[in-house]
């Protein structure tokens, strides 16, 4: 039988922390050995993540432990977003195998480095298998990286998110068994005879129209549907325009999947940064390399908008469960939670709400993984969850 469970603290003594949270986390599964660990721990403790790791795989009676540092942590319906936490997931039984991996020095090598995990996950590949990634969001070019694990490991479910950190250190460390380092991925691969279920939900809204890239230099926009670019990002913006570097919070790039795509189907377009605005030159700069003929929209972050795309999204899931869920786990882009909510505990909230009393844990990202068409992609401003029944 799959049993999981979640345990969470936020002791300042990070022993006393990882040695609370793991024995909650087994308690709470019915576990005396648990098969894999997934640990996420908040800045504050980032002296202590080695000694975090040593208890955690000692309590669990395992060496397959992986995770990251994050600005914030979840664990069934709670979500700490600042102040020193940790969060601890632990699974195990016949159904379910787990194989850490660990792969350093990424920086202008994602490529490689994806080889790497292949390499290291191929041989333990099982009749289903998730395999959860948590990259340096610092040093990794996720794009390049992803594009290699979906080559090489076709029918293997892609789901995990960027290490973040609270910007006092400007690192990200990613754990697997008791090491700990930046500028690497670290992750888990779970195999076994279960099912998996993932989803993903957006905090972006589109405003107005598609409209058609009639001009564009390199990652400059420079004119929409034949207008200034920046006029028509003005006026979608509204007062918001008025403050260049606010605007630049909450509005977004929309890139539907079909370059030729007349409107934005929810699972099926991309939301990119707008790096910068100019009124002067009529442009506006993008996280993205459009074309001529490319169709893109305006996207805002608004906590109306995340609410009923993920309630939507739980909708879906619910009603494609046809067995209780053993465990979920939650990649949240770092720019939701109460920043966005101004409540704390929102998205786990929703999930319980919908799924019932669920093992959840996960971490605030630098960036999500997570479904996108077809297939997997890089989100940002979304939350990605997978089931594991």
């Amino acid at each position: 039988m799959l049993r999981a469970g979640v345990g969470c603290s936020s002791a300042l003594n990070p022993r006393t922390g990882a040695a609370e949270a793991t024995s909650e986390a087994m308690s709470r599964a019915g576990l005396s050995q648990a098969a894999g660990v997934l640990c996420f721990a908040t800045t504050a403790h980032g002296a202590a993540f080695p000694i975090i790791l040593r208890t955690v795989a000692a309590q669990a009676r395992t060496r397959e432990v992986a995770g990251c540092s994050s600005v914030g942590v979840i664990a069934g319906e709670q979500e700490v977003e600042s102040g020193p936490a940790l969060a601890v997931l632990v699974f195990g039984g016949a159904e379910i195998e787990a194989k850490r991996f660990f792969v350093p020095s990424i920086r202008g090598r994602a490529r490689e480095a994806a080889a790497e995990v292949v390499a290291a996950v191929r041989p333990a590949l099982g009749r289903n298998n998730l395999l959860c990634l948590f990259p340096d969001t610092y040093n990794i070019e996720p794009e390049s990286f992803l594009a290699v694990l979906r080559s090489e490991l076709p029918g293997v479910t892609l789901v995990g998110g960027g290490a973040s950190e609270d910007g006092s250190i400007g690192e990200t460390f990613q754990f697997c068994g008791d090491v700990v380092s930046s500028n690497a991925v670290s992750g888990m691969l779970l195999a076994g005879d279960f099912d998996v279920d993932i989803g993903a939900s957006s905090a972006c809204t589109q405003l107005g129209p598609v409209h058609e890239v009639t001009a564009v230099r390199e990652n400059v926009l420079i004119s929409l549907d034949g207008r200034p670019a920046y006029e028509v990002f003005a006026e979608a913006a509204g007062p918001l325009a008025e403050d260049a570097r606010r605007a630049l919070a909450f509005v977004f790039l929309g890139i539907p999947l079909d370059p030729a795509s007349e409107r934005l189907e929810r699972g099926r377009y991309l939301v990119r940064n707008i790096a910068g605005v100019s009124a002067e030159h009529g442009v506006i700069a993008v996280s993205h390399l459009p074309r001529v003929g490319d169709r893109v929209a305006l996207m805002l972050r608004n906590a109306p908008g995340a609410r009923e795309d993920l309630k939507a999204t739980l909708e879906e899931m619910r009603s494609r469960t046809r067995r209780a869920p053993a465990f979920g786990l939650y990649f949240d882009c770092a720019s939701r939670g109460s920043s966005l909510y101004n409540i704390p505990g929102h998205d786990s909230a929703y999930i319980q709400r919908y799924l019932g009393p669920l093992a959840l844990a996960g971490f605030f990202t630098g960036f999500e993984i997570g479904p996108l068409g077809p297939s997997s992609g890089i989100l940002q401003y979304s939350g990605v969850l997978a089931l594991v029944s």
